[in-house]
């Protein structure tokens, strides 16, 4: 990631408090914290809206009848990732962007199957409830100012328990009840601790406005991410219940 503690990130070691308070700062945190949701909005928008348009003019049908295309988009969304969050500071703030906007286009087609699986009523539903719980850990965090740093060992180690639980319910059916409650809960964590470092990476950044304004789309990345995987949980548990 881009900044998950203070010192030398990608390679750029921060200006210290004195230098920082000479730079320009072009924007407030409050704008800047905005403008940051907004692009994390912006990437949840062109998702939700190719998968609904895939979905309604059936176009995804024929998506997914081309052979390996879901493993072909999964690897294309995998590399997307991988190279923005590698290459963010050699990118271009437009590119960045760019880059951030393709990958929740791709993430757009994949999502369509969801509507196929599930309708659009749900989907509307669960999109609500996750922005409803999504919007209430991100306002604590912000509103509060809470200092979260010390809980990433955390949140990592409920990565692992995700991953190990999730190859575990694939055997075990009565573990995936389990894995999506702790899913929802590793996921408002890490809602929350990436909120606080929206205002960290102003803090750091803020005497270089071009690094700043890729760390707030590393940040709306992040972000979206929390996003998404909070959703897939929360449908993931509807749909365990319903069964």
């Amino acid at each position: 990631p881009l900044v998950r503690k203070r010192g030398r990130i990608m390679g750029y070691e921060p200006m210290n408090e004195s230098w920082q308070m000479a730079g320009e700062r072009h924007e407030t945190l409050g704008q800047y914290v905005a403008k940051t949701y907004l692009w994390m909005f912006a990437g949840l928008l062109v998702t939700f809206g190719i998968a609904l348009a895939g979905f309604v003019t059936g176009a995804i049908l024929y998506v997914f009848q081309v052979p390996y295309a879901t493993l072909a988009l999964t690897g294309l969304e995998l590399l997307t990732v991988i190279w923005l969050s590698a290459r963010i500071h050699k990118l271009s703030v437009g590119a960045a962007r760019g880059l951030f906007l393709f990958y929740a286009a791709l993430n757009g087609v994949v999502f369509s199957m969801y509507f196929l699986i599930f309708g659009v009523v749900e989907m509307v539903f669960v999109f609500a409830a996750t922005a409803l719980f999504f919007g209430m850990m991100a306002g604590v965090s912000l509103i509060f100012k809470l200092d979260l740093s010390g809980i990433r060992p955390l949140l990592v180690g409920g990565l692992l328990f995700l991953i190990l639980f999730g190859l575990l319910s694939m055997f075990l059916g009565s573990f995936e009840t389990v894995l999506c409650y702790a899913g929802i809960v590793v996921f408002l964590g890490f809602t929350a601790y990436d909120t606080t470092k929206i205002r960290d990476n102003y803090q750091i950044f803020s005497a270089d406005p071009e690094l700043l304004q890729k760390a707030s789309v590393f940040s709306a990345l992040q972000l979206y991410l929390d996003f998404i995987n909070l959703f897939l949980y929360i449908i993931r548990l509807m749909n365990r219940n319903r069964k």
